[in-house]
C-alpha cells in the first residue's frame, strides 16, 4: 500500500513545489510593485512642492528613446548621446504661447545648472524646422540653449506628450524619471531642488 502511493505522493510534493515557487514569485513582484509605488510617493512628497506641484513621478523609469532629433548642424541625435548626464528634455513649439513664457526660465536653469553633469535639451517639434526655430530662441533671448529640432513631432508620440510644453526629466542611464506638462517656473528653487536631487543621486529609483 505504502509503496503503491508514492507516485501520488511525489505528484503532490512537485504540486506544492510548483505552487510554493510561483507564490513567492508573484510576492517579489507585488512587493517590487509596492516599493517602486513607494518610492514614487516619497519622491513626490520631498519634490513635488511649489512651482514643481504638477511634476509627475514615474513608479517605472523607461528609457527615452524611440526617436532620433538634428542639432543645429544637422548631425542626427538620440537621447544616448546624452548618456553620463541628468537632461531636462523640454518639447516645445514657435506656435505654442506658454512655451514662450517659459523658455526663459528654461534657458535660466542652463546658465545655472548645465554643464558636464546636466543639461537643458530644448527640443523643437514645430514642423516648420530650423530656421524658424532658431529664431524663436533667438527672439526670446535664449542664448544658453542649444538648437534642436523634431520637425517629424515624432519625440511627441513616442513620450506620449498630449500638449506642450511637455517637460521630461531623464536619469544618467537615459530613463525618464518623471514629467511635467505645461509651463512653469524652471529657474525657481523648486526646480532647481528637483533637478539638483536628480544629479546628486537623491532621487528614489523603482525597485529593480
Amino acid at each position: 500500500m505504502f509503496v503503491a502511493n508514492r507516485p501520488n505522493n511525489l505528484r503532490i510534493t512537485h504540486s506544492l513545489a510548483v505552487f510554493a515557487a510561483a507564490a513567492a514569485f508573484w510576492l517579489a513582484a507585488i512587493y517590487g510593485i509596492q516599493a517602486s509605488v513607494s518610492n514614487a510617493v516619497a519622491n513626490k512628497e520631498r519634490f513635488s512642492i511649489g512651482h514643481m506641484a504638477a511634476f509627475v513621478f514615474k513608479p517605472v523609469w523607461k528609457p527615452a528613446e524611440g526617436f532620433t532629433f538634428e542639432d543645429a548642424s544637422g548631425t542626427e541625435r538620440t537621447m544616448a548621446d546624452w548618456r553620463g548626464r541628468v537632461v531636462l528634455l523640454n518639447l516645445w513649439a514657435t506656435w505654442c504661447a506658454p512655451c514662450r513664457r517659459e523658455m526663459p526660465a528654461l534657458d535660466q536653469l542652463q546658465a545655472d545648472l548645465g554643464g558636464d553633469d546636466f543639461e537643458v535639451v530644448a527640443l523643437s517639434v514645430d514642423r516648420k524646422g530650423a530656421e524658424v526655430s532658431q529664431k524663436f530662441l533667438d527672439e526670446v533671448g535664449a542664448s544658453n540653449l542649444a538648437l534642436y529640432i523634431d520637425d517629424t513631432s515624432r519625440a511627441m508620440f513616442e513620450l506620449r506628450a498630449r500638449g506642450l510644453p511637455a517637460t521630461f526629466l531623464i536619469d544618467r542611464e537615459g530613463r525618464i524619471i518623471g514629467r511635467l506638462i505645461g509651463p512653469t517656473e524652471w529657474a525657481s528653487e523648486d526646480a532647481v531642488r528637483l533637478v539638483e536631487g536628480a544629479i546628486n543621486g537623491e532621487i528614489l529609483p523603482p525597485e529593480e
